[in-house]
């Protein structure tokens, strides 16, 4: 292979001597190139390089010189206006007489020099991390929130509340009222503990920041029953992605009635069966495909363990068709509410 160099000189042997009145064929026959190599040498030496970049640009005039700068960084770091803004600065300065430049051209510089975030006792605003909760079994992490179902006329609604299990995605409670309030909720969050008969053991109930539950009445049952509230952060409705995904499910059944409920007995009716088929039916993916009822009493594991040996058998007679191993049906561990990300964990070490 011809190197770039070598191609070059080749390139203007060539030139040079077509110049000097030598056919072009002649002078590549001398080279032993084609006049087609020598062409496409020529092409690709005529690429142009965006020049751009490196132009030398002039010094636009409105641009403040290092002195003004200057003088701009030493007024901010006066203690009359070390903790102000520029938009409160540059009034003040006015007020005196004193014009240095406009408010944009101070935040500029103040980013510059890194100042925007840290002067004075200002801090840098933290970003608020999630609450996190990892469940290992049913009964450790509960999550509950409050659906609009609509009514048989436009603006009316049946409010839907319901309380999953984390582990086992079970609907461990549920009651359809007309409007939201602590009462209904106190009532239903009663009513579950004493169904699953865990009057004491420790529980931890996750919910958005609605005002049934953060009402006094509804958080004084809590402590009362021994329950640890959890709550999504203010305006982040992801924070609470289990119940979200439970009426994500239970909105796009095929039976839903999309144009509204008749009436209050309606929809407690239509919620029993959903949950009814939601808890015993329905084979759950997160769950590797056995029901929530299944997986909150136990029965999953012998459940899984029996199609993990008729796959198991199955791939011994045929092993030339499973290419990547029998399919793996063992039941998951644990399940955590709001993980959090690596960087988060380094963060929350190193501030511990």
């Amino acid at each position: 292979m011809i190197s770039p160099a070598n191609r070059a000189l080749a390139i203007e042997l060539i030139q040079e001597a077509n110049q000097n009145g030598a056919r072009l064929t002649k002078a590549c026959e001398e080279l032993d190139i084609s006049v087609r190599t020598y062409e496409r040498w020529v092409s690709e030496r005529k690429v142009k390089v965006d020049q751009r970049p490196l132009v030398q640009r002039p010094i636009p005039k409105n641009k403040l010189s290092e002195t003004e700068r200057e003088e701009i960084r030493a007024v901010v770091n006066q203690e009359a206006y070390a903790d102000l803004p520029p938009t409160q600065i540059v009034p003040k300065l006015a007020d005196k007489g004193i014009y240095l430049a406009s408010e944009s051209t101070y935040y500029r510089i103040l980013r510059e020099e890194k100042m925007q975030h840290h002067r004075g006792r200002s801090q840098k605003p933290t970003k608020r991390i999630p609450e996190t909760h990892l469940a290992k079994g049913p009964n450790q992490v509960w999550t509950w929130d409050i659906t609009w179902l609509g009514g048989p006329v436009k603006g009316l609604f049946y409010r839907l509340y319901l309380i999953i299990d984390l582990f086992s995605r079970k609907v461990v409670g549920w009651e359809v009222w007309e409007t939201e309030e602590a009462k209904y909720a106190k009532s239903l969050v009663k009513k579950a503990v004493i169904n699953e008969k865990i009057q004491g053991a420790p529980l931890v109930l996750h919910s958005d920041n609605g005002s049934p539950m953060k009402a006094a009445t509804f958080l004084g049952l809590l402590e009362k029953l021994g329950i640890q509230q959890s709550f999504s952060r203010p305006r982040v409705s992801n924070d609470n992605p289990y119940s979200e995904a439970m009426f994500r499910t239970l909105k796009y059944r095929p039976d839903f009635p999309h144009k509204g409920f008749a009436s209050l007995e309606e929809t407690r009716k239509w919620a029993q069966e959903f949950v009814d088929w939601y808890n015993q039916i329905h084979l759950h993916s997160g769950l590797n495909f056995v029901t929530p009822e299944q997986c909150h009493t136990g029965e999953h594991i012998a459940i899984l363990e029996k199609r993990q040996a008729v796959y198991d058998e199955a791939m011994k007679k045929h092993p030339e068709r499973w290419t990547r191993g029998a399919r793996n049906w063992g039941p998951h561990e644990q399940v955590a509410l709001n993980p959090m990300r690596e960087e988060e964990k380094t963060k929350s070490l190193g501030q511990s």
